[in-house]
């Protein structure tokens, strides 16, 4: 039990800092100055593979130290808020919708609701920093990058799910059956 308790923790040590690193290899300037990025796919990857705590502690984590790290520390709270809690959605609605739907809808579904969120929150965090019409400005920018996002994060869970037998708990706390050999 302990052993699957610490690699819990280090694999959510390990998808924190991918979501650092996504999110700041590629970078293409929004309006407002901040940036489009791929650290959204990492973000749903960690939803889904490590349950809704584990998975907002390595998607809030990982994004809001990528914002101090590359001088944007005035959005570090709000995404780390924002980001964790799109790990959050995308694994609630993957597990609300699993026993009805096949694996890639879940995902699809979990996914669109996340980056919802995400532009949402960043509008609204955005709004009460510049307004709201200028706000406005970033919306397209973030939908791209939720869109973007989506397709990663599907794109590595269909890769991940061949092994998930080896990164989830007896309980299949993050929604996945446990696979036993």
């Amino acid at each position: 039990m302990q052993t699957k308790r610490i690699q819990k923790i280090i694999f959510t040590a390990l998808l924190a800092a991918l979501c650092c690193v996504a999110t700041m290899v590629i970078r293409l300037p929004s309006p407002l100055g901040g940036y489009i990025n791929l650290g959204d796919g990492i973000v749903l990857l960690s939803g889904w593979l490590l349950g809704p705590l584990y998975g907002f502690i390595a998607s809030g984590v990982g994004s809001a130290l990528a914002d101090l790290l590359s001088g944007y520390a005035l959005y570090a709270p709000a995404t780390f808020f924002i980001k964790g809690a799109m790990a959050l959605v995308a694994y609630a609605v993957f597990r609300l919708l699993k026993r009805r739907w096949r694996p890639l809808p879940s995902h699809l579904c979990g996914g669109v609701l996340a980056e919802l969120l995400m532009v949402g929150g960043y509008l609204a965090f955005e709004s009460v920093i510049y307004g709201f019409m200028p706000a406005l400005i970033n919306v397209p920018a973030n939908a791209v990058q939720g869109a973007v996002g989506i397709l990663l994060g599907v794109l590595l869970i269909r890769i991940f799910e061949k092994n998930l037998h080896q990164f989830i708990d007896n309980k299949g706390e993050n929604g996945y059956e446990d696979r036993k050999r």
